[in-house]
């Protein structure tokens, strides 16, 4: 039976490029993969791709793309064994539940990959709707400077002081976000 699973963490966990192992892996066997990014990421130009220098080409999808309709109509043509979507916590929830029936209609496995929180410490849609259906949680690590596990993403400006406030969503990497573990996040916000 095909599972949808979701692999979540802070930035700078790894999930891309362990997006891309588990593509590599599918298709060094032979079999058919289908990736999917966010076209909200302006940065990833159609690429997952991470920030040890993998990438690998990818559907966009955004707000309106109706993943259930573009993923069974390419399955129609060339069977799939594995969905695989970075940066899903942009998904809405009706994606996350058409990513469901990719996994329980069409028994593919769908494999996604986002941050769980905002820089305000609140679930993003998709996450949300990933952590109450999915059927496997994967937390990936990354570490915070003190050791501690880094579970928690705070937004900062181009002088490195903390942003607490603003949309949930700004495009960036290690130039705005710091993965920080929750004691030390807190403090960040505290000023």
């Amino acid at each position: 039976m095909a599972k949808l699973y979701f692999y979540y963490a802070s930035m700078n966990a790894g999930k891309s490029s362990s997006l891309l192992q588990a593509d590599f892996n599918y298709r060094e066997r032979g079999m058919a993969t289908m990736l999917w990014t966010a076209a909200l990421d302006t940065r990833s130009e159609g690429l997952v791709r991470s920030r040890i220098g993998l990438e690998a080409g990818a559907y966009l999808y955004s707000v309106d793309t109706d993943l259930l309709a573009e993923i069974r109509a390419f399955h129609r043509e060339k069977p799939l064994d594995c969905v695989l979507l970075d940066e899903a916590q942009f998904l809405t929830r009706e994606q996350v539940w058409q990513l469901a029936a990719i996994a329980d209609d069409l028994g593919i496995p769908v494999l996604c990959y986002g941050l769980r929180t905002d820089f305000q410490g609140e679930l993003f849609p998709g996450s949300a709707a990933l952590l109450a259906i999915a059927d496997a949680l994967v937390e990936l690590k990354a570490v915070c400077h003190c050791g501690r596990k880094a579970t928690m993403n705070l937004r900062v400006d181009d002088e490195g002081r903390t942003i607490s406030q603003g949309e949930q969503t700004a495009i960036g990497g290690n130039e705005s976000y710091l993965a920080l573990c929750r004691k030390h996040f807190r403090a960040a916000l505290a000023g």
